[in-house]
């Protein structure tokens, strides 16, 4: 069977929920990814930031065949010698007392809100059921229908409603406004450092400290959703720590399995996290063995070959290659680490086409919010690997 053959059957069988690239991928290794009528590309995406490590890492995939072998779920009903270890090794590596492992992002987000307002409730002393959590115009921290119920996106939520209350929502990039949202019933504020589904939006500087501040003095809980900027993309092992920002609650997911499996946690100190009662909340894949072992592997991979390092000196470079691109249809490069999109003038046209004529050239990004190409390729690419690419996008960024 080839491309045409496969898209056939998903067009027939499964339901229309996104608008991918027409090329069917096969196999995959590092930086690079096969489809199934042979042809090789550089993958400049990385499953949204989820294969920060690399395709089918080696040691990942070691921990994940052996783990296999020996048990995979146990559910939370009874114990066994993956989590613990877990626990301890990202606590060691984060600098959090506790975690709880999930397994998709949303999840972890659902998890935050419910731990923020059981905190208002139990420690801060809100009125129960009057929590409010503020969060930032441009947010994307999943699809569930709580979380859509407090996106700005008409798209996500306009035919989902009735929605959840509780969220007061406020311009992202504004210090202020989240000031002037607070009140007595404020438990958080949830915030992504970087917006990057909005299409990498990089706030000013020092705007996570300045709701660091504001939190501290009014009490209130800083959540941060670093499901795609954690874990090294950004240069650091959490994208706060560029302001040296240490938030009360951090969110992660996607690179925490290298893309092995869904596992996301969120991390917090004993007195947030450890409010949690046996029975208030859990799932029964979360933490499972199999999951602890490959998360625990792709620890150990980000820390010894020092991604968050490669990231912050590859992703300098690229985006300096990028933005001295002279393209008549670039608006604007911004990227922190390898986190990078390229936004064109409204009348370029849109993204989606430069982004099918650099599949053309053997390189996949993907547009976000119709104007901005995304390239967030593997932490583990080489700056030779780079080079290649260049050429390819400038050709297609000075394209008709």
């Amino acid at each position: 069977m080839n491309t045409h053959d496969y898209i056939k059957i998903e067009e027939q069988y499964g339901a229309h929920n996104y608008h991918p690239l027409d090329v069917v991928i096969e196999k995959a290794e590092g930086v690079w990814v096969y489809d199934v009528d042979g042809n090789k590309f550089l993958d400049c995406l990385s499953a949204y930031s989820a294969v920060n490590q690399g395709h089918v890492h080696p040691e990942i995939l070691a921990a994940m065949t052996e783990q296999a072998r020996k048990v995979t779920l146990t559910s939370r009903a009874f114990r066994n010698d993956q989590l613990p270890l877990f626990y301890k090794e990202f606590s060691e590596m984060s600098g959090y007392d506790m975690s709880l492992p999930m397994n998709s992002g949303a999840e972890a987000v659902e998890t935050a809100v419910k731990l923020a307002r059981k905190w208002a409730y139990r420690v801060k002393g809100v009125p129960r059921h009057q929590a409010e959590i503020i969060v930032a115009s441009g947010n994307f921290h999943g699809r569930t229908t709580t979380i859509v119920s407090f996106s700005t996106e008409p798209l996500y939520r306009d035919d989902f409603g009735p929605f959840t209350p509780g969220f007061v929502v406020v311009n992202y990039g504004d210090a202020g406004a989240i000031e002037k949202a607070i009140n007595a019933n404020t438990a958080a504020v949830m915030v992504e450092p970087i917006q990057g589904e909005a299409g990498v939006i990089i706030p000013p500087k020092g705007y996570l400290k300045q709701i660091s501040e504001i939190c501290k003095k009014n009490n209130v809980l800083l959540i941060a959703d670093e499901i795609q900027t954690g874990l090294g993309r950004t240069g650091k092992l959490f994208a706060s720590h560029h302001e040296d920002v240490r938030p009360d609650v951090v969110i992660v997911g996607k690179a925490l399995s290298g893309g092995f499996y869904p596992i996301s946690a969120v991390l917090a100190d004993k007195p947030i996290l450890g409010l949690f009662q046996p029975g208030e909340h859990g799932s029964t894949f979360g933490g499972n063995p199999l999951a602890a072992a490959i998360a625990r592997a792709s620890l150990r991979v980000i820390r010894e070959e020092k991604l968050s390092e490669r990231a912050h000196e590859l992703g300098t470079y690229f985006v300096e290659q990028l933005a001295e691109i002279p393209s008549p249809h670039v608006k604007e490069v911004r990227g922190r680490g390898l986190l990078i999109g390229v936004e064109l003038k409204p009348e370029a046209g849109g993204a989606r086409r430069f982004c099918e004529a650099l599949k053309g050239k053997g390189i996949l990004a993907k547009e976000t919010h119709d104007n901005v190409i995304r390239f967030a390729p593997p932490l583990v690419i080489e700056k030779e690997t780079i080079d290649w690419a260049l050429p390819s996008i400038r050709a297609v960024l000075n394209m008709a």
